[in-house]
């Protein structure tokens, strides 16, 4: 079974802990196990932190970094954490767990209370955050100059346009996208630097044409 690493953690809940229960070790089995058990019976805050936000903290010794965002993903839905918990989380966390907090928006924020917190993320220059604000989440939330600012954020930094869900969908007969693709090239082009790749592959897309509206499953994918 694939490595279930940030770029799974869009899967569904029962999914993605399947994939990450398949390649955890025994005592890390066990501690996701326990860690899942007590976020699921004590959902609130308990004192000064909640017994699940310290598991947080506590997945990337007890998973290792490569299973780190899977399990505090599954903590968070665990925990029925709504926008509250999340921005309390987000605000007062680690990086990696802003991370975990930004791929767990879809599976638990059904509006878009959550976007100040995707919104943040593109604001930085931490460029694993970046990645994970451009999720499902924002692709069914952001406005359109919000996300083409994203996606040009991408190409500044570096973050590979994989990255970004529903590129091909919402990158679709954009002409205004294009337009800054363009301006952006023309700049690189006159100072000498190499235009990346990846600007060269979204403007193909945007080229292409709109696809028919459609409902979105809470996961980002059309129905």
């Amino acid at each position: 079974m694939t490595q279930p690493h940030a770029t799974h953690t869009h899967l569904p809940p029962a999914d993605l802990r399947a994939a990450l229960t398949a390649e955890l070790g025994g005592a890390a089995r066990a501690w996701l196990d326990q860690a899942l058990d007590e976020a699921a019976a004590h959902p609130g805050t308990h004192g000064p932190i909640s017994v699940w936000e310290l598991r947080l903290a506590e997945a990337g010794r007890r998973c290792g970094p490569a299973h780190a965002d899977a399990a505090r993903v599954l903590v968070l839905h665990a925990a029925r954490a709504g926008t509250d918990a999340l921005t309390r989380v987000y605000s007062q966390g680690t990086a990696d767990e802003r991370r975990a907090v930004l791929h767990a928006l879809p599976h638990l924020v059904p509006g878009p209370d959550g976007l100040p917190l995707v919104e943040d993320a593109l604001r930085t220059n931490d460029t694993r955050l970046v990645a994970a604000a451009l999720g499902p989440y924002a692709a069914r939330h952001l406005d359109a100059h919000q996300w083409r600012h994203a996606v040009l954020k991408c190409l500044f930094t570096g973050v590979p346009v994989d990255r970004v869900a529903d590129l091909g969908r919402r990158a679709a007969g954009d002409a205004e996208l294009a337009r800054m693709l363009a301006d952006y090239a023309a700049e690189r082009t006159a100072a000498g630097r190499p235009v990346p790749e990846d600007l060269h592959r979204v403007l193909a897309l945007t080229e292409s044409e709109p696809p028919a509206p459609g409902p979105v499953d809470p996961h980002g994918k059309e129905s």
